[in-house]
């Protein structure tokens, strides 16, 4: 149904009805009435006044003032409008300092849809979705990024809520082909990349983990790590395919920065973010693959909660489009079958741990976001807001030592005048 909003701003941004009508009208391809994001949609609906005011609510502000964008070369316009991909490009800074000099590194977060359908051979898919990053990954190195981070699964459908065993075909060694093709990129642009992949373990009976391949900008394999947390919630049935991840929460030490790596549906783990701060990260990606009636409401708010909390910068990204898949499933919930997850709404942004972030990147198409970071940011935000000086591990700690034991009673005083059988 078609829906009309009358809006017109006065001088001082007030709204009232008027002749002027915006019409939004609902779609189904993965838009928002028609926009790509919310913020063009609301940038498009508002006058300049509103729609400043409103993106400092929504967005917030860097250092005091509106987040700057960066300009998008020449070379990497032409890849965008060549191969129909999104890029936006932004710069968070940091207050000047004294005794430090600036530290900026340039961030790219790539989103994408798959390139072929689910149902075409395995290697032509695999050999389909190389071709279809090429370009994005270029536009990355012409851009000048340091650190490069795919999505989750990239080389695949996110065919894990099939429970389907013949996906585990798509999964490889830590070293395996996805790695090789990207060592090359690495080499050629001195840019470190976060492969996420499915990970085939050879030495261990060739366990399967989902795991984040970390490449340094020299071609080589820095490390891994392995998803910490697995979901058993709606259609999202992995451990079907792998299990808890054996790495902990490794913090690797690149020529650009300490990043971290939180696979997922580790997001919803508020320890799990708290864990890569502790161990010193400066930059924590979350490659991802979500979908918008599970999970849309959570997805602005949970990487910027993390960013603030744990005084880092948070990339998160998330995949594009609907896989359709050959044989429909269900999922143990009373609903009808169905033969895909629903829609990947991409939506990709940085966060920031003064409370700042990126507008998003398209919910419908691939994309490419660049960030420069200036992680002096990281430390003067610390000495601000004291978190973890004011933190009490110890309490916690204690807490949580206890909590673990079978014998563990919880903390609760109750009202003494309350019905004995009271729940």
């Amino acid at each position: 149904m078609e829906k009309k909003e009358e809006i017109v701003n006065n001088k001082n941004g007030n709204s009232k009805e008027s002749s002027q009508t915006l019409t939004l009208t609902p779609t189904t391809d993965g838009s928002i009435c028609g926009f790509q994001s919310l913020h063009r949609l609301l940038e498009s609906s508002l006058s300049p006044q509103v729609f400043k005011e409103v993106s400092r609510l929504l967005i917030g502000l860097n250092c005091g003032k509106a987040l700057e964008p960066l300009t998008v070369v020449e070379t990497a316009k032409d890849l965008s409008s060549q191969h129909d991909f999104d890029i936006q490009a932004f710069k968070f800074n940091a207050d000047k300092e004294l005794l430090r000099e600036p530290r900026i590194v340039r961030v790219g977060l790539i989103q994408n849809s798959i390139a072929l359908p689910t149902t075409a051979p395995f290697l032509d898919q695999k050999k389909a979705i190389c071709q279809k990053l090429k370009p994005i990954i270029d536009a990355a190195g012409a851009s000048g990024v340091n650190i490069l981070c795919l999505q989750e699964a990239w080389m695949m459908p996110f065919a894990f809520c099939t429970r389907e065993k013949r996906w585990c075909e798509f999964a490889e060694p830590a070293d395996g082909e996805s790695t090789q093709f990207l060592q090359g990129f690495a080499r050629k642009y001195n840019m470190v990349i976060v492969n996420p992949i499915l990970e085939r373990d050879l030495k261990h009976g060739e366990t399967i983990w989902n795991t984040a391949v970390i490449i340094g900008n020299n071609g080589n394999i820095i490390g891994k790590h392995r998803k910490n947390h697995i979901p058993r919630v709606g259609d999202f049935n992995e451990s079907t395919y792998y299990m808890e991840g054996n790495t902990g929460h490794p913090v690797f030490e690149t020529a650009y920065g300490k990043i971290g790596v939180n696979i997922c549906y580790g997001r919803h783990l508020p320890l799990n973010w708290l864990a890569f701060g502790l161990n010193g990260a400066e930059i924590v990606f979350n490659p991802s693959a979500t979908v918008g009636e599970l999970s849309e409401p959570m997805w602005p708010n949970e990487a910027r909660n993390a960013a603030i909390a744990n005084s880092y910068f948070v990339g998160s990204i998330n995949r594009v489009g609907t896989e359709v898949f050959p044989n429909p499933f269900t999922s143990g919930d009373g609903k009808p079958q169905h033969a895909d997850f629903g829609h990947f709404y991409g939506s990709s942004h940085v966060s920031a741990p003064d409370a700042s972030c990126t507008p998003s990147l398209s919910r419908n198409k691939d994309g490419l976001l660049i960030s420069d970071m200036d992680l002096n940011l990281c430390r003067q935000i610390k000495d601000k807001w004291g978190f973890r000086m004011t933190a009490r591990y110890e309490l916690y700690a204690d807490m949580l030592s206890r909590y673990v034991k079978p014998d563990f009673e919880p903390q609760v005083v109750s009202d003494p005048l309350l019905p004995k059988n009271h729940l």
